[in-house]
């Protein structure tokens, strides 16, 4: 008998080891080769045993700092915004669908390198398995993430180039067929002018101009406040990368490893073009001129669910057009026109990722061969003592006799795309003698002083020759600086001078002082400007009184067609007649909605942050603290844009500009120095809610732990996902 109970045993042990395993069980088994330690600033560490262990461990982690803006972004990405937040959004989700659709990203997916595969796999995986043992959470729409998702969200950047297309062109097409009226195209041009200027500044400096010898990198990216969180990724298969993440990315997208450092800023490169098609109808069918042929339009129906109040979801079918040039986005003199850009989903992917285990130049600038990082330049650092400066990386060669900041005509087939140019032909600089290289979104022509490109090498597409206050600030303090530390270059970074109100302000000044009936009302605060050294801080009065001058001339000022904002800011200064009309009503608004136009810019410039919705709801009666830092419009390097949110609230309260911000400095060993704006967490009931944002306000930043003896002693939690007490 014990012979048989023996052998029943086994049997049934052998036929429960070959049960397949569950998907729960699968995603335990992986969490158990990962290990997340979290310090005293709560910036999640993640070892894992491969990278798909590190992506896995990564997407727990970022769930368990914002799960609501992980779901956030792809609700955004993959057009599903309208079953949400309601028939306004139809147009952001039709977007999405013109450029790819679920079954498209499916293919994508399936088209992937294996390696790639497991990333997605383990993106998918760390999520789902967040939500498996979080039951409490309840998402607002996508109770499962699938492998395919990324492939929308490829490139870095939360909406990369897709964001440049107008949904209110799109709304109109596919209303009515129709173009915006030029009273509406007006007003989005007037609109996207008064929107604080998105953007970056990144600043390399070679080891000729620091203390230490080694190469240094300021990553200083201007984004929505809470827009990337803070990470550090590693694994035994040689990813140690340290930086800013996007919620819901898997990959650290702003960052540096122990060798190589990368900053990406927003590209002024022609890399998205319009081409109105000539559309020809043939029984019953639908055509497009292309040279001497008529070729189809490929034509399908899109169905988008959207929320209709509290009657549930409804539908709305909309047709989608699209040539070889791309979608049919909107009408431009009656004609349909496509937009074409950028859009390789699975080699987005894979630069993104690959760019992160470089260990040197030559790897980084071979990684740069896949060109698809369209929406960016990068400013570059490493261990070997290298600096570099890649201006775009995705940019079609054109014909020059077309001009093509304008709509061209598809119909001609001397107007398509060429191929991509090669870096080489790409505007590149690398170790120039001056020490330094810098660009703030402004002209690649100034990057490097007199060691920049010349203007004349290059066809005029690949760049604007235009340059900005922030530009021209860093050139100024960069062209006689030595000797840097971290701390300085902090410092640097931080500097507190405006260059646009050296421009705009003395204008305002002399207007007042020549016009012969002055109004007294005015006198004391024109004497403050006189006075005043263009350097903001929260106790200045004249910061407040200039920055409302400006912004008010932003709204209301003409200015000659095809000017820059820098040009505008310089021709407003210089004009005659307007200055104390303007200047009248900041008088009077700030008297108004503050009682005194006497008000340290500091208890007008806030931060607050009140829970962890996306959008917040900023109000004049709950806490909030003071903010010295000023709009990047102006020429601040420390980017601060605030704007009024809701009704009744008066001051300014901080939106986008500075937010994870770093400073690194290679050699033997990297050294980096990093802060946030608010905290990690996106939980009000977290510590690190907010725990960084009195050392923002006071440039106070905080040493990164890279090296895992420094994690060790600064750890305050270590767990595998789904252990966590």
């Amino acid at each position: 008998m014990r012979t048989v109970f023996l052998i029943c045993t086994m049997l049934l042990m052998a036929c429960k080891g070959n049960e397949p395993q569950t998907e729960v069980d699968q995603w335990k088994a992986q969490a158990e080769n990962i290990t997340i330690i979290r310090d005293d600033f709560g910036v999640p560490h993640i070892y894992g045993k491969t990278d798909a262990d590190a992506v896995f461990g990564l997407l727990y982690a970022q769930c368990e700092d914002d799960f609501n803006r992980v779901e956030q972004n792809y609700i955004w990405a993959t057009g599903r915004l309208a079953e949400v937040e309601g028939e306004d959004a139809l147009y952001s989700d039709l977007r999405a669908k013109l450029f790819m659709t679920e079954q498209e990203a499916k293919a994508n997916y399936d088209k992937s390198p294996e390696w790639l595969k497991k990333l997605c796999n383990a993106f998918a995986d760390g999520i789902n398995y967040y939500l498996h043992t979080h039951p409490e959470v309840k998402p607002r729409l996508l109770t499962r993430f699938e492998p395919w998702m990324p492939m929308y969200f490829s490139e870095g950047s939360i909406g990369g180039d897709i964001e440049r297309i107008s949904t209110r062109k799109i709304e109109r097409f596919y209303e009515s067929g129709m173009e915006l009226p030029e009273m509406e195209l007006l007003e989005l041009k007037k609109e996207k002018g008064m929107v604080e200027p998105q953007g970056s500044n990144g600043i390399a400096i070679s080891g000729d101009l620091t203390q230490s010898g080694n190469a240094m990198l300021l990553i200083n990216p201007h984004t929505s406040f809470y827009f990337r969180g803070e990470v550090h990724m590693v694994s035994e298969e040689g990813l140690n990368a340290y930086g800013a993440v996007t919620w819901g990315q898997f990959f650290v997208y702003q960052g540096f490893n122990a060798k190589t450092g990368w900053m990406h800023t927003s590209t002024y490169t022609d890399v998205m073009d319009e081409f109105k098609e000539t559309m020809v109808k043939n029984d019953g069918k639908l055509f497009y001129q292309y040279g001497e042929e008529l070729r189809p339009v490929d034509s399908a129906m899109v169905t988008l669910k959207y929320k209709d109040g509290n009657n549930g979801l409804k539908e709305k079918a909309f047709p989608r057009y699209r040539t070889h040039h791309g979608p049919i986005t909107h009408a431009v003199d009656g004609q349909w026109t496509a937009s074409a850009m950028m859009w390789e989903p699975v080699k987005a992917l894979e630069q993104s990722y690959i760019r992160t285990k470089q260990e040197g130049y030559e790897g980084f600038r071979k990684m740069m061969d896949i060109r698809t990082n369209s929406s960016n330049n990068t400013v570059y650092a490493d261990a070997g003592g290298n600096i570099a400066y890649f201006h775009g990386n995705f940019i079609p060669k054109r014909d020059t006799n077309f001009d093509y900041t304008v709509p061209v005509e598809g119909h001609d087939p001397k107007t398509d795309w060429q191929g991509l140019h090669t870096v080489d032909e790409n505007i590149l600089i690398k170790n120039p003698p001056n020490g330094w290289i810098q660009n703030c979104n402004s002209t690649p022509y100034t990057a490097a002083l007199e060691y920049s490109p010349k203007r004349g090498d290059y066809p005029k597409y690949m760049s604007r020759d235009q340059e900005n206050f922030r530009g021209l600030h860093a050139i100024e303090l960069l062209k006689d600086g030595s000797g840097y530390t971290l701390n300085s270059l902090i410092q640097l970074a931080h500097d507190p001078y405006l260059p646009a109100f050296k421009a705009l302000i003395p204008g305002l000044v002399n207007a007042y002082h020549s016009n012969d009936d002055k109004d007294p009302k005015m006198k004391e605060a024109i004497e403050i400007l006189h006075n005043w050294d263009y350097k903001t801080s929260k106790e200045s009065i004249a910061m407040t009184l200039a920055h409302f001058y400006g912004t008010n001339y932003y709204r209301t000022g003409a200015y000659p067609k095809g000017m820059s904002p820098m040009e505008r800011v310089i021709f407003w200064g210089s004009e005659k007649g307007e200055q104390l009309k303007v200047f009248e009503g900041v008088l009077a608004q700030l008297n108004e909605d503050f009682g005194t136009w006497r008000i340290p810019w500091g208890e007008v410039n806030r931060y607050q942050r009140l829970n962890g919705d996306i959008r917040q709801a900023f109000d004049d009666a709950k806490p909030s603290i003071p903010i010295g830092f000023a709009s990047g419009r102006w020429g601040a390097l420390a980017a601060y844009g605030a704007r009024y949110t809701a009704e009744g609230a008066k001051k300014l309260y901080g939106t986008r500009g500075n937010s994870f911000v770093a400073v690194v400095e290679f050699g033997d060993t990297v050294k980096a120095k990093t802060i946030l704006a608010g905290g990690q967490s996106g939980d009000p009931n977290s510590p690190h809610f907010d725990d960084q944002i009195q050392m923002y306000a006071d440039v106070q930043w905080k040493d990164v732990a890279y090296y895992r003896g420094d994690v060790l002693k600064r750890a305050k939690e270590t767990y595998t996902p789904g252990k966590r007490e």
